[in-house]
């Protein structure tokens, strides 16, 4: 073959495996939308404003910790295609010599990275001062997450099914980041929130729980809508190139799978709603439409660690599952007078290690060689338990779950802890009540009529409202 053409292939397929993946991580981004709508709904109308910024606070600042420091622990590497984001360049963000690292690879993992500290945002909602959310959105992107995201995913990762030496002949998969991403984010909600305590007036005098409820249901299902639409580039997307050599397949490349872990991901969220809905019914009385968004998001979550290398029926098995995780471990929490405002450490630590879980149950040793072999026949590799796969991969996932909750513990706990000890953490009880829209923001995000137009006009406006 002539050479030329050779290099214009070569070239022809980079650039639609960047663009695929550009296109991937502008999806990624449309979920921090997503996150700020659910987050916005969910909470009290006196905290709305408040929660819309921590959002914002938590993407701005989260690029820059990301930048400066976060890619490099998580892809850093030494020798001759050494990442350029590490050492004495972490400040300089230069042309690439290496194909393994791009500029759209590392838009990608940003748009990752500043998700997590969007789930550790939700738990310690309406009662958490502004500079705490600075502080620890700034730690936990560059420096907790990172060291989670090198482990799983980089090649030189002890945990990564890539690398040269495989935990138990396997590595662990977490293709998406049930664990990398969900699982992180809600074990530092979760040391926030026990940290900090209850909100005032969750938990009455006899230790029953208050209802709170948010503020706007129809920003929580565009909320969940937008996350939805999002979760086609956060698990899709996590095939970075969709056209790659197949040494002994003809027939077959990534792409293949693309299509197929959309539907996966699909059905999981979906069963797990449908789940939700009914399982919600039969517990409190009537058809809830907030529960079975959070139902949703936790199949959506499940699936993300196996959404690439499990069948469409085994998504279904996961999506119901992660619902009675989530019922179950919501229930649990109430009882342990645990308060996280939008069910962030239960939807997203509960469903994730399951998910995590899951996959080391019902990983397809087809898939699996398709996702992290490119397809070549004649390799053998570890897959589910339930599928005749042996225990190497059962055993990796167990152990991802367990160090990462280890290690979020040991950074994030005593990171909170000292928050608190500062008095930097929590607001103070007379500000809780008053809301942290006026005590903290400068005023309400929602302008009363009479506020607006004055007592008079507003009286006469409820009279022609009654006519």
């Amino acid at each position: 073959m002539d050479t030329t053409t050779t290099n214009w292939e070569a070239s022809v397929t980079d650039s639609i495996n960047a663009i695929y993946l550009l296109f991937s991580a502008y999806l990624v981004f449309v979920m921090q939308l997503g996150f700020a709508m659910l987050c916005a709904g969910s909470v009290r109308a006196k905290n709305a404003m408040n929660i819309m910024l921590t959002n914002v606070v938590d993407a701005v600042v989260g690029s820059l910790s990301y930048y400066l420091f976060g890619f490099a622990f998580a892809f850093g590497s030494e020798g001759p295609n050494a990442n350029p984001f590490i050492g004495t360049q972490f400040f300089a963000l230069k042309d690439i010599p290496s194909s393994s690292y791009d500029y759209s690879f590392f838009l990608y993992q940003w748009a990752f990275a500043i998700a997590v500290a969007g789930i550790t945002a939700g738990s310690i909602a309406e009662r958490t001062q502004f500079s705490a959310y600075l502080i620890f959105s700034f730690f936990l992107t560059g420096f907790v997450y990172p060291i989670v995201a090198h482990w799983v995913w980089s090649p030189s990762g002890w945990l990564s099914p890539t690398s040269g030496s495989l935990l138990f002949g396997s590595g662990a998969i977490d293709f998406a980041g049930s664990g990398v991403i969900h699982l992180v984010g809600a074990i530092a909600g979760l040391w926030g929130s026990l940290i900090e305590g209850p909100r005032v007036g969750r938990f009455d005098a006899f230790g029953k729980p208050v209802t709170m409820r948010g503020h706007n249901a129809t920003l929580v299902v565009l909320g969940t809508f937008l996350l939805w639409f999002g979760w086609f580039g956060f698990n899709p997307g996590s095939f970075n190139k969709i056209l790659v050599a197949y040494p002994n397949v003809s027939d077959q490349g990534n792409w293949t799978g693309v299509g197929r872990t959309a539907v996966t991901t699909t059905l999981a969220g979906s069963t797990a709603g449908i789940v939700t809905l009914f399982g919600r019914r039969l517990l409190v009385g009537h058809w809830d439409a907030l529960d079975v968004c959070n139902g949703v998001l936790g199949g959506f979550v499940a699936i993300t660690s196996g959404c690439s290398v499990v069948e469409p029926w085994a998504a279904i098995i996961c999506g119901f599952v992660a619902a009675w995780v989530l019922i179950g471990l919501n229930i649990l929490c109430l009882k342990l007078r645990f308060d996280d405002p939008l069910e962030a450490t239960q939807l997203h630590g509960g469903c994730g290690a399951w998910g995590v879980i899951f996959t080391g149950l019902f990983a397809e040793q087809k898939f699996v060689i398709q996702a992290y072999d490119s397809g070549e026949a004649g390799i053998s590799r570890p897959y589910g338990l339930l599928r005749g796969g042996g225990w190497g991969l059962i055993g990796a996932q167990v152990v991802e779950v367990v160090v990462v909750l280890f290690w979020v513990s040991i950074t994030m706990g005593p990171m909170f802890y000292t928050l608190q000890k500062l008095d930097i953490l929590r607001i103070s009880i007379e500000e809780e009540i008053a809301g942290l829209d006026i005590s903290r923001h400068g005023g309400k995000a929602y302008i009363d009529i009479h506020e607006e137009a004055g007592p008079q006009h507003y009286h006469e406006y409820m009279r022609l409202q009654n006519q």
